[in-house]
């Protein structure tokens, strides 16, 4: 499935905040995924398996590397939980990093977020507009992800660049 995507990441200072106002505007909290998102060589852009008790997927992406929103263009497909997929992968491309992280999922309608804790990174969160169907333009959904931006008051000086295996390969 391809799938455009705008999102943002920014270091989170306040979680409580953020869950606040994610529940007084209704959200739809789908629960705490335990992940390990394992990372392939690729010859470009990412290619990781996410594996967790919620959530599980093989994604493939392409993304600019720059504060602010940004978009994606993304290759997604579920897995299966016992899948040997991680095995072929290894074999065929090998590991560049694995990331574990305990990761609060919400929905509002099209627009995902997540509240990220990492070992050795700290807290995060993380505002994705998501549009599988070909409903919305790349403006309006990065139109959504600025709306969000501010009703969580994130500053600029927090807006994350690159990914957390980049961040974690450092």
């Amino acid at each position: 499935m391809d799938i455009l995507n705008v999102e943002i990441k920014a270091k989170c200072h306040n979680t409580e905040k953020i869950r606040d106002i994610l529940n007084a505007k209704g959200a739809n909290y789908k629960g705490v995924d335990n992940q390990t998102d394992t990372y392939f060589h690729c010859a470009n852009g990412r290619l990781k398996l996410r594996q967790g008790n919620i959530e599980n997927s093989l994604i493939f992406y392409n993304r600019e590397n720059k504060a602010g929103p940004k978009s994606s263009d993304i290759a997604f497909s579920k897995v299966a939980i016992d899948t040997q997929i991680k095995n072929v992968l290894t074999k065929a491309l090998g590991v560049l990093i694995e990331v574990k992280k305990a990761r609060e999922i919400y929905f509002i309608e099209n627009v995902k977020f997540h509240i990220d804790t990492l070992d050795n990174l700290g807290d995060f969160v993380e505002i994705e507009a998501i549009d599988d169907k070909g409903i919305y333009s790349e403006e309006e959904l990065e139109e959504q992800c600025k709306f969000y931006l501010e009703l969580f008051c994130i500053e600029p000086k927090d807006l994350i660049t690159h990914s957390y295996s980049d961040m974690l390969n450092i």
